[in-house]
């Protein structure tokens, strides 16, 4: 016998094909034309915060009922909970940390920055370092009880990420990400202050250089990589060594292999680990490359706590405390369903002393 067919309920449009959850915040805000802030302002019925137009409002409310949007009453209820907290979640373990963790300077500026605005911090941990729910599709749930959360760490969960953005909940990742689509993030300006630390070794007359970097495909990785080439087009050349492990892969032997090849300055990438400029420093000492005499370093960063004692490296230095400032700037302004944007943060050139001219030689 033939099964009855469904009738489609009178006030909402059928579902688009292939359509199997439920739509969210932020389809409606790409149908209507505006942000997901103004999507979640409207379908809460807010009049308080920045002015929405009626003509925002109608257009937001014809979406949501073209897609057939219907709340999350769990969402809904957590969103109404403004209690002025804000999450700090790290994808490393970082907490409790002290004044020579790399993550440090970020935290003093998310709190001094914080605490101007009247808002408390609450650092999630448990993920990070491997607890309970360190692992599945709620991993990042809990951050839902914060009004909004500000992520680091150079491995994220895109996903994970993804669905807080999709659901509208305010997330801010402090450094550059390119997914998931519609995350706000603050970065510095790895490109110009890594072509400017190029600059400087092409100016005092080297013109083959090498990028030492760890192999993977971080946005804060790949932009340090474009601004090492840009610095290169005009004056020479050069190449990059990637490795998943530095330490192992970067002997003595493969340095003096380059400096026969006409290398005279090497470049580092600076990670949370550290890993590339270790291995730089120990490959360079084991192979008896005195620096700047035989061959220029460089670091496309600071130096890990534990190599600080050493020379001063010429590179540049992260403006961490203002970056962490920044990042709270944002987030307050995606909970308070304002448009937020922040500009790329400078770096700050740093001489050093592991630089110098060539070698004179022939070629030279």
């Amino acid at each position: 016998m033939e099964e009855p067919r469904k009738r489609a309920r009178p006030g909402r449009s059928p579902a688009p094909a292939g359509r199997t959850a439920r739509p969210r915040q932020a389809e409606v805000a790409r149908l209507a034309g505006v942000s997901q802030a103004t999507v979640s302002l409207v379908l809460a019925d807010k009049r308080q915060g920045p002015a929405i137009s009626e003509e925002t409002r109608r257009k937001v409310l014809e979406a949501a009922r073209s897609l057939g949007y219907v709340p999350d009453p769990a969402a809904r209820r957590l969103a109404a909970a403004r209690n002025n907290l804000l999450g700090v979640f790290s994808f490393t373990a970082t907490f409790p940390t002290d004044v020579q963790h790399s993550y440090y300077p970020f935290l003093v500026g998310v709190e001094r920055e914080a605490a101007e605005r009247g808002y408390d911090l609450v650092l999630f941990t448990g993920s990070s370092t491997g607890g309970a729910g360190a692992a599945g599709p709620d991993a990042l749930s809990r951050v839902r009880l914060a009004d909004g959360c500000l992520f680091l760490g150079r491995h994220a969960p895109v996903e994970e990420l993804g669905r807080l953005v999709a659901d509208g909940f305010p997330v801010v990742h402090l450094g550059r990400r390119d997914e998931p689509a519609g995350l706000h993030w603050v970065g510095a300006d790895y490109v110009s202050a890594a072509r400017e630390v190029v600059g400087h070794l092409a100016c005092l007359g080297h013109r083959r250089m090498v990028l030492i970097r760890e192999d993977d495909e971080a946005p804060a990785s790949t932009d340090r990589e474009r601004g090492f080439a840009e610095g290169l087009e005009a004056v020479g050349d050069g190449s990059v060594f990637r490795s998943a492990d530095p330490e192992r892969d970067l002997t003595p032997e493969r340095l003096r292999s380059w400096l026969a090849d006409g290398v005279t300055a090497f470049v580092a990438e600076e990670t949370d680990t550290g890993a590339a400029w270790r291995a730089l420093r120990r490959a360079a000492a084991d192979a008896g490359i005195e620096c700047p005499r035989d061959a220029s370093l460089a670091l496309l960063g600071s130096p890990p706590a534990d190599l600080a004692d050493g020379p001063e490296p010429t590179g540049f230095d992260i403006p961490r405390t203002r970056l962490g400032a920044a990042a709270v700037r944002m987030l307050a302004a995606l909970v308070a369903g304002e448009e937020a944007t922040e500009p790329l943060v400078a770096c700050t050139f740093r001489p050093g002393a592991t630089s110098g001219p060539p070698p004179a030689t022939e070629d030279h």
